[in-house]
């Protein structure tokens, strides 16, 4: 292998070229997730920096877990029976129970997906 070096002042720094350019966007779930393998699994975070991996994993984790919490908060609302006749008739009540079941799905998702 061979490696070229640049001199910046006293210090011979590599010239190292990351191959993947594709840009990723990392939503909520992605930045909770980076945050939690920063502080409790600092071997995977540096495994995936290294290998130029780590905007490619957060953002398929935030992906996943927006579409479980997206499908999650459509099985409670069907559960609850909580509908569009409701939000015409009590808003207020159809708001309070909509927040409630988003609060409750996401934290399922988080324990399942984002803290493991």
């Amino acid at each position: 292998m061979n490696i070229s070096y640049t001199k910046n002042g006293d210090y011979l720094l590599p010239d190292l070229i990351l191959e993947n350019k594709k840009q990723y966007n990392i939503g909520k779930y992605g930045l909770l997730r980076l945050n939690y393998i920063k502080k409790e699994k600092l071997g995977l975070y540096f495994d995936l920096l290294v290998n130029d991996k780590l905007n490619e994993y957060l953002h398929n984790i935030d992906t996943t877990v927006m579409e479980k919490v997206q499908k999650l908060i459509k099985e409670l609302t069907e559960k609850e029976n909580i509908t569009e006749e409701l939000k015409s008739s009590n808003q207020m009540l159809w708001i309070g129970k909509m927040n409630n079941i988003k609060d409750i799905a996401e934290e399922i998702i988080l324990k399942e997906y984002i803290y493991v």
